[in-house]
């Protein structure tokens, strides 16, 4: 069975920064596709940033490019997001979510974290 366990959210004022985490149980992390998804009050989950298996390649949602950097470790099991320049829209709880396929759909990620908690104040 393969968890998926966010940390590194917080509140924060805007322009600050943010890194969060999500640890991966399971052996197969190597091969997995990850991808960070936000949803806010009222709002559907909207995709983030996503990056292969390999690392290779990564990819941004237009809000959020320029200012945000996912990256991961495979010797650790963890990918991480990078905020910078974070701004009150930007507030929602944000999931990750391990799949076969490198995809901006939600639907077509197989395993997702419990999520955490981002405040932007203003």
């Amino acid at each position: 069975q393969v968890q998926l366990v966010e940390s590194g959210g917080g509140l924060v004022q805007a322009g600050g920064s943010l890194r969060l985490s999500c640890a991966v149980s399971g052996r197969a992390f190597g091969t997995y596709a990850m991808a960070w998804f936000r949803q806010a009050p009222g709002n559907e989950r909207e995709f983030v940033a996503r990056i292969s298996a390999g690392g290779t390649m990564r990819d941004y949602a237009d809000s959020v490019k320029g200012r945000f950097t996912i990256s991961r470790d495979n010797a650790k099991n963890s990918v991480y997001l990078q905020m910078n320049s974070l701004k009150p829209e930007d507030t929602a709880v944000y999931y990750c979510a391990a799949g076969a396929v490198l995809t901006r759909i939600a639907a077509q990620y197989s395993y997702w974290g419990q999520g955490t908690q981002v405040t932007v104040s203003s």
